[in-house]
């Protein structure tokens, strides 16, 4: 892989160049199952560059802050690694099932991409159906991706995964490799997000779409940093009980392409949670001011000069 040995998951691979992105994710998935051929992926992963940008038929381009195309690359990051990590550890998926879940982490949250005729605002207002809109999209274009119609019906049930809003067991599945594969999709949304070095910070987009939304308990942008803290109790019950602990297959992965026996996306995490732990005790300053990866304040205004122009007012 062409990676570097850095143990800071962005100097490993810098998510903002999608060819990097790309060559490496193909190439863990070359390692892990030699014989197969990656041409379907890789199609798959510059038709969906397409969808978010607008180039895909009958969609504009995609137009909310949080959940836009970087959140997707990261999940899908994070997908290939952790199915890499299952292989190392000998609780490998079948070829196609591990193809198909990088597929769906590729569109698992294409549903709040706008159709024609729901141009208004920026997709945000559905939150709450935006898993099912993504299930029925991949089934809808199922022929696009490459996909038969069966292949297309279990990577809709895969996504349905990501339903932070559904028990677990409640889903159903084809068969165990594919509820495997459903959780590995789930974690690393979670671990995808989690981990990013900016993901305090980019919890403000995510706070505007709660807005828009019109999901209730955040009044202001600090609620939601506030609040993230349960969150993140919630996630790690999520990722070491009902996700089946999958998310230990970071490990693996780590240790072996990269040389260091560590779990890189919990450490960041951790990291992430301990500095808004401080942020949390230390009232005496400006929320904004102790978030610095990016100008919170100018972001801020640009973010709602942008939502009004699309009919969104707060």
């Amino acid at each position: 892989m062409d990676e570097s040995r850095s143990l800071d998951l962005h100097g490993i691979l810098d998510h903002g160049n999608v060819d990097a992105v790309i060559r490496s994710i193909l190439s863990l998935f070359s390692l892990s199952y030699p014989a197969a051929d990656t041409d379907a992926i890789r199609y798959s992963f510059d038709l969906t560059h397409d969808l978010y940008a607008g180039r895909f038929p009958g969609y504009s381009a995609c137009r909310t802050g949080y959940h836009d195309y970087r959140h997707t690359i990261d999940v899908f990051v994070a997908v290939g690694r952790l199915i890499d990590g299952g292989v190392l550890s000998g609780r490998g998926l079948p070829a196609e099932t591990a193809e198909d879940v990088l597929l769906s982490a590729l569109l698992h949250d294409c549903g709040y991409i706008q159709a024609a005729g729901e141009e208004s605002g920026t997709g945000a207002r559905y939150t709450k159906t935006h898993v099912v809109r993504s299930a029925d999209f991949v089934k809808k274009h199922a022929g696009a991706f490459g996909l038969d119609a069966s292949r297309a019906e279990r990577c809709a049930r895969i996504i349905m995964g990501t339903d932070l809003a559904l028990a677990w067991e409640s889903l159903q599945f084809a068969d165990e490799d594919e509820k495997t594969g459903s959780a590995v999709l789930a974690a690393a949304d979670l671990l995808g997000q989690m981990a990013d070095r900016a993901y305090l910070e980019k919890l403000l987009f995510l706070y505007y779409e709660f807005k828009e939304a019109g999901i209730g308990g955040y009044e202001t942008a600090f609620d939601i940093l506030r609040k993230t803290d349960v969150f993140y109790k919630g996630i790690v019950e999520r990722l070491d009980g009902p996700l089946r602990s999958v998310s230990w297959d970071a490990r693996a992965h780590f240790a072996a392409r990269c040389g260091e026996d560590r779990d890189l996306y919990r450490e960041a995490i951790g990291r992430q949670m301990a500095y808004l732990s401080s942020i949390m005790r230390d009232d005496s300053v400006n929320f904004r001011k102790r978030l610095r990866r990016i100008d919170l304040e100018q972001v801020e205004r640009a973010e709602t000069r942008r939502l009004n122009s699309l009919g969104v007012a707060f």
